[in-house]
């Protein structure tokens, strides 16, 4: 069984995430959706909504998609579940030099793990969770940006700001 793992903040998931797990899913078995704990970052959304947002918006269990959160590091993670391969989407040329360093670390922590770039749609290039996040908290236009839901999810946090 072919399994692979796209890691993330997901803070929060973006219809480019969506677009990665989308085809990500097509070239394995199963597909782990891996929201990182990271308590040096300052998130907008706790653990509990991140994985509430993926699991409303990717129909998981009919899909060959698992949700889990990991802390630590990624390669160790792989290593338990038996993951073949990690995915990890590239927007611009730029996200190029630092998902490669990683990719390039994983490697050294985990040789048989490979690391597998999808390119974004061109659509979606220029999405960000950070922008995202700044354009919502000023109460712009985010619904071609995430799923209905997430856009929900922002208006609620962000209803006490005045624009």
């Amino acid at each position: 069984m072919r399994i692979g793992i796209y890691p993330g903040s997901f803070d929060p998931l973006t219809n480019g995430h969506l677009d990665i797990i989308e085809r990500a899913r097509r070239i394995c078995d199963h597909l782990l959706v891996a929201v990182a704990r990271n308590s040096a970052k300052k998130s907008l959304f706790s653990i509990d909504e991140r994985l509430e947002m993926i699991e409303r918006c990717c129909l998981c269990e009919r899909n060959g998609i698992e949700i889990v959160t990991f802390e630590g590091l990624l390669a160790e993670y792989c290593k338990k579940r038996s993951v073949n391969f990690i995915v990890r989407g590239l927007r611009a040329i730029v996200d190029f030099e630092y998902e490669y360093a990683i990719a390039l670390m994983n490697k050294k922590l985990a040789p048989d793990i490979e690391t597998v770039f999808m390119m974004s749609k061109g659509e979606f290039s220029f999405i960000s969770s950070n922008i995202v996040k700044e354009v919502a908290s000023y109460g712009g236009d985010v619904s071609t940006l995430v799923p209905q839901f997430v856009q929900q999810k922002l208006r609620e946090r962000f209803s006490a700001v005045v624009v």
